[in-house]
């Protein structure tokens, strides 16, 4: 059996306890996992707190980022084996890990290496009170530690967008994945090696959140700085944990995003759009649309549409290439799917797909999967129209005026994205500008730049992350004041 590991200073290191990494695809563990204990956070700590002092610390910015470079170049070398890993543990679909997960990998390495030799900061001459001048000037300097804790829907994509910007500002980190997909990130420790990054910048420990790796990470005194993406509760959580120690923190939280169809949008473009932004990586995406808005006039011929794309997606076996729908992560979380595929019809919702659960007369039926499900009917105040799901699944209602669309899609606590889909770019402007959200898309669905700001508002988080904004959060900024 497989052993996972924690990385702790340059090294791998076992654990007094274990618990087993399943395979969503057919419920099988498939590696023991080491759980760190609290001195092995400690130690990770402490190895970070180390290396700030060491080499790192000493290097120029142009030296972290060829060896950021390297590491995206390592990446590639093992561009298989970050694969199979990240398809182990997800069960999502190989065609998404191969043309998403792992490419953004080594991008988002690529993309904040150059982008921190790049960033200039603001400077001013100031005239002083007797009539002389003083420069003022600001710059950068790293946090010291970083805490990254990290989901299980896109454990090496979500990982690496935390981990490259704070190392390209010069900080070392200690980082807690999921205990459900462990294993990219220990894979990245030893890409970590092979491209010259000192020991103890790069540390893993692994385990779970109260009582376990997570909460001895946000609680510990030399922690200098938590990023966390998942749930709107944990971040919570984190919050009240880094309070008396007023430490950073950055959040992207959850979502129940709404997507605004008008009737004079390119019907197919915005079917094939909704229909990845409901189901890809089976809804387990915090940027997935739960809540589809359409303009009455096609409002039934959309709704079938949909149906459609839901029905020819493909539940197979996750190295199929042709498997374009995997399972959820875990029994525990489809439990809570099914949970609210149940409250959807105890609230008087209308099933138009879906529902329940797939029979496969094989392994797969010991694995994760739930139907792709299309509701609608729902007043807008039913919890399934509320609350989170982190399913493939969405409700479709219908408006009539604009007005109304924007009402019913800013009602809610969470603020993270929106789609609009529309013909006439005025209004696709104007409705954009009027979105409670952090990333509003018109006629698109998860096109993203990386050196622009992504976050949410409400419950769905706190700050910014994306090109500079990333490094505005990983760094300092000393301004310097010199009397000339």
């Amino acid at each position: 059996m497989k052993i996972v590991q924690n990385y702790i200073d340059g090294r791998f290191a076992s654990g007094k306890c274990e618990f087993a990494d399943v395979n969503p695809s057919d419920g099988t563990v498939i590696a023991q996992v080491t759980e760190a204990d609290a001195s092995q956070v400690d130690e990770a700590v402490g190895a970070a707190r180390c290396s700030l002092r060491g080499e790192w610390g000493r290097i120029g910015v142009r030296e972290r980022a060829a060896r950021l470079h390297r590491v995206a170049d390592v990446i590639e070398k093992r561009f298989d084996c970050f694969v199979q890993a990240e398809v182990a543990d997800t069960g999502k679909p190989i065609s998404l890990a191969s043309k998403l997960d792992v490419p953004r990998a080594a991008t988002n390495f690529r993309v904040f290496a150059d982008l921190v030799k790049m960033s200039g900061l603001e400077s001013f001459q100031t005239e002083t009170p007797d009539g002389t001048n003083a420069l003022n000037y600001a710059v950068r300097k790293p946090l010291g530690v970083v805490g990254v804790i990290t989901p299980w829907n896109l454990p090496l994509l979500l990982l690496t967008w935390k981990v490259a910007p704070a190392l390209a500002c010069g900080n070392a980190v200690v980082v807690k994945p999921s205990e459900e997909t462990p294993a990219t990130a220990t894979l990245l420790a030893e890409a970590m090696q092979d491209a010259g990054i000192p020991n103890g910048v790069y540390n893993v420990v692994h385990g779970f959140g109260p009582g376990s790796a997570g909460e001895f990470l946000t609680q510990h005194p030399d922690v200098d700085a938590i990023t966390f993406t998942g749930e709107s509760r944990t971040g919570a959580a984190i919050m009240r944990a880094v309070a008396p120690t007023v430490k950073p923190v950055s959040f992207e939280l959850g979502g129940k995003n709404a997507a605004i169809v008008f009737a004079d949008c390119n019907f197919e473009e915005a079917v094939s759009g909704l229909s990845d932004a409901v189901f890809l990586n089976t809804g387990q995406v915090c940027l997935c649309a739960e809540r589809v808005y359409v303009e009455r006039q096609i409002f039934v011929a959309f709704v079938e549409a949909l149906k459609q794309k839901a029905g020819s997606l493909h539940s197979g076996w996750p190295n199929d290439e042709q498997t374009n729908l995997g399972p959820l992560i875990s029994a525990q979380h489809r439990e809570k799917v099914l949970s609210y595929y149940q409250l959807a019809r105890e609230e008087g919702a209308t099933v138009v797909t879906g529902g329940g659960v797939p029979t496969f007369s094989d392994d797969r039926d010991h694995g994760f999967y739930v139907q792709p499900t299309i509701y609608t009917g729902l007043a807008e105040s039913a919890r399934c129209v509320k609350e989170e799901i982190f399913g493939p699944v969405c409700h479709i209602a219908p408006f009539d005026s604009e007005e109304e669309a924007v009402a019913m899609a800013n009602d809610t606590k969470y603020g993270l994205a929106a789609s609009i889909w529309t013909g006439n770019l005025k209004r696709g402007h104007r409705v954009a500008q009027q979105m409670n959200v952090g990333i509003t898309w018109v006629n698109c669905w998860f096109l993203r730049d990386l050196r622009t700001p992504f976050g949410g508002a409400g419950l769905s988080g706190i700050g910014r992350e994306g090109g500079i904004h990333s490094l505005n959060f990983y760094s300092e900024l000393n301004n310097i004041c010199i009397r000339l």
